[in-house]
């Protein structure tokens, strides 16, 4: 039987299957419908250091293909995450990883600092790819030189592990993957939402009060496994891929790209056990290749 178990830049998982942060909200959320003790790691929802309300609604709208949406990074800040969400969070035997953003280079080194003492937090992703936001976010994830910056401020506040989390809407990816890696980034993570607009042809307004909106789901798989390859070529450190995933094939794609882990997103709102299914099917895709561990998957897409 395969061994499933990975290393994400220091963070031991179970398998290779996360849930991915802004789709599985603190986690506890999802706990009355699945065991958050089968997954590999949970990334929960974007934490600053200060509450933040987020966009005005309408703010997600279903299309072909996936998902817009223009939350904003809504969040109750660092504080009440660490009163309120992590001391439930860690009656599971599962690693947590806390996505991080900020609206200055010093609020992103300030939230890793607040969190890096705080027992039952496995690691942090920097989040500098959100497209939802008119400060910080993808302003950061845009610019090699910002990003560069961030990840430093980030890496020199805290020992946790870190993941940096990519913007697809980028000329090079690979910049951007050597960038976080040479600046302390233990893993990188890709891809975030791609920016999106979607028009309301009778009233001839943008349907989300944000105008644009980042787009997730099945549309933006091959976007993803695409720039996934490129990144995991070009860099040392492990990737972990997200774009579309809704079962174990996507998730295996990514991983014969070069991916070591994924993240399942938008597929949770549909299918709340969409994680456990893909667990299931890249243990017997393994076993039915007679391929032992995940790393040995890893990277191996013939050209």
């Amino acid at each position: 039987m395969a061994d499933l178990s990975v290393n994400i830049g220091g963070i031991r998982m179970k398998n290779p299957v996360m849930a991915a942060s802004g789709t599985f909200g603190y986690g506890i959320e999802y706990a009355q419908l699945i065991d958050l003790n089968r997954l590999g790691a949970v990334v929960v929802k974007g934490v600053s250091l200060d509450p933040w309300n987020g966009n005005n609604t309408p703010r997600h709208l279903e299309v072909p293909g996936g998902m817009l949406n223009a939350i904003g990074l809504q969040n109750p800040g660092v504080d009440d995450f660490l009163a309120n969400y992590l001391p439930a969070l860690r009656a599971y035997d599962v690693p947590v990883i806390v996505n991080i953003w900020g609206r200055t280079i010093d609020e992103y080194a300030g939230v890793a600092a607040r969190l890096s003492g705080a027992p039952g937090i496995s690691g942090f992703e920097i989040n500098i790819s959100c497209p939802n936001i008119k400060e910080g976010g993808i302003a950061f994830g845009t610019d090699p030189r910002m990003a560069a910056q961030v990840v430093a401020a980030v890496r020199a506040r805290t020992h946790l592990p870190l993941l940096t989390k990519l913007a697809p809407n980028v000329t090079d990816i690979r910049i951007f993957a050597r960038v976080a890696e040479e600046q302390g980034s233990n893993a990188i993570s890709l891809i975030n939402s791609y920016p999106a607009m979607a028009i309301d042809i009778e009233s001839r307004r943008p349907v989300l009060a944000n105008i644009t909106g980042g787009l997730s789901g099945p549309a933006i798989h091959p976007i993803a496994v695409k720039l996934v390859f490129e990144a995991a070529r070009a860099v040392k450190i492990p990737v972990v891929a997200m774009g579309g995933i809704t079962s174990a094939r996507e998730a295996i794609e990514f991983i014969i790209a070069g991916a070591r882990a994924v993240a399942v997103g938008t597929a949770n709102f549909t299918d709340p056990e969409v994680c456990l299914k893909v667990i299931e099917g890249i243990g017997t895709y393994l076993d039915r290749h007679s391929v032992g561990t995940v790393a040995e998957l890893s990277g191996t897409v013939r050209i």
